[in-house]
């Protein structure tokens, strides 16, 4: 479905700008598609969410491109094996993800967006999920393939029935729009966290899955079915862009799923 190029994209930049996205009674719809597909994960992150549910987007991919610091500060993170990755999604023509939807109170919006500040917060029209990048919204708005931003869209039911309300979905953005328009404290300030691990970007291509976080959101995908199941071994990819999980897992084995996550972790990454 071809689309103009003038369809309306813009950043929410601020926290008056959720405002358009809530229901009438003042909760906003987020996507999960990672750690958050766990629904004990996501209660312990949002603990008041309601209408935890199944959900189906068209015209993105998962992949492992950005370096979580929650991966250093837990201690989970290889820095010698560079399995440091964490998930994103970009948009991609043919692809298909199953994820989770559910609502949060506005209220939690400022916690969100504090705790998620190195993401770029995008609204777009659910046309463009429908959209290629030559014709579509993407060209647009993605100045890159390596972004992390967060896009208004409209998942669907498994049995192909679009929700009433657009939902916030965290996809890729960039270390130079983040350090440009997000991070007021500068570079060499915010990477002091990272200094003794020799980390100078968020951003990459060349990382692999955090070995405790895959095997996370692969039980958090397992726990929903085997549909949502193969549709993450099939449809999440590493960097490269090539590299599917399900043959990820092939070649690293099987003991990634042996990884058993920290104490201060069993919550949040215990699948």
């Amino acid at each position: 479905m071809a689309m103009a190029k003038t369809l309306p994209c813009h950043d929410l930049t601020h926290l008056s700008d959720f405002d358009a996205l809530l229901s009438a009674d003042d909760y906003i719809s987020i996507c999960g598609y990672g750690s958050l597909l766990s629904e004990r994960s996501a209660r312990s992150t949002f603990p008041n969410l309601v209408n935890f549910r199944i959900a189906r987007l068209t015209g993105f991919r998962r992949l492992f491109n950005s370096v979580g610091a929650i991966f250093f500060t837990h201690g989970v993170a290889n820095i010698k094996t560079e399995e440091i990755a964490g998930l994103s999604v970009e948009p991609c023509e043919g692809e298909t993800i199953i994820l989770v939807v559910f609502e949060i109170k506005k209220t939690e919006i400022p916690a969100f967006i504090e705790r998620e500040r190195a993401y770029r917060f995008l609204a777009v029209s659910y046309c463009s999920l429908l959209c290629s990048g030559d014709n579509g919204i993407f060209n647009t708005c993605f100045k890159s393939s390596n972004l992390f931003c967060f896009l208004q869209v409209v998942p669907e039911s498994l049995d192909g029935k679009p929700f009433t309300n657009p939902a916030v979905l965290c996809a890729s953005y960039s270390d130079e729009e983040f350090f440009k328009f997000k991070c007021t404290e500068g570079r060499e300030k915010y990477f002091e966290r990272y200094g003794k691990y020799k980390i100078h970007k968020i951003w990459r291509d060349d990382v692999l899955p955090c070995r405790v976080y895959l095997r996370h959101c692969a039980l958090g995908a397992k726990s929903l079915g085997e549909e949502v199941y193969n549709n993450f071994l099939d449809h999440t990819f590493l960097g490269d862009r090539k590299t599917t999980i399900r043959q990820y897992f092939e070649k690293a084995g099987s003991k990634i799923m042996e990884e058993e996550p920290p104490e201060s972790l069993k919550t949040r990454y215990g699948g």
